[in-house]
């Protein structure tokens, strides 16, 4: 449960996680957060120190390439509890592959431009 004695706004959390407020509101909306978000008495969001984390994890996630779908799956996952491990494992798991498959691919683009590099600076350098 949520650190109820912890109120962020909207604009501290954008601060803290690197995200824009138009993207915590459709994150909200799309149900990446495994808590509802809390309102004042004026209708703003007030976010806690557990959305903050979990908003980390999600912006982690997300910047390795996973898609929001598979976000949304793993937030629906970890909020509904105990007993769907094996699910997350899998999820964890292909995405785990996905990224693995970008670093090799990173990997063949470095070590050409690290040639192109040595060429061009044996070029200049003779």
């Amino acid at each position: 449960m949520p650190d109820s004695d912890t109120a962020l706004t909207i604009g501290q959390v954008a601060e803290r996680t690197g995200l824009s407020v138009h993207t915590l509101r459709f994150y909200e909306r799309e149900g990446i957060l495994t808590h509802p978000v809390r309102r004042d008495g004026g209708g703003r969001r007030l976010y806690t120190e557990h959305d903050v984390d979990w908003l980390t994890v999600c912006v982690i996630l997300r910047a390795s390439g996973m898609p929001l779908p598979a976000i949304r799956r793993y937030t629906e996952l970890v909020t509904a509890g105990a007993g769907n491990e094996a699910e997350r494992l899998t999820l964890m798991r292909q995405h785990r592959e996905r990224v693995t498959n970008q670093i090799a691919q990173l990997t063949r683009s470095l070590d050409l431009i690290n040639y192109k590099v040595g060429v061009y600076e044996d070029i200049l350098g003779a």
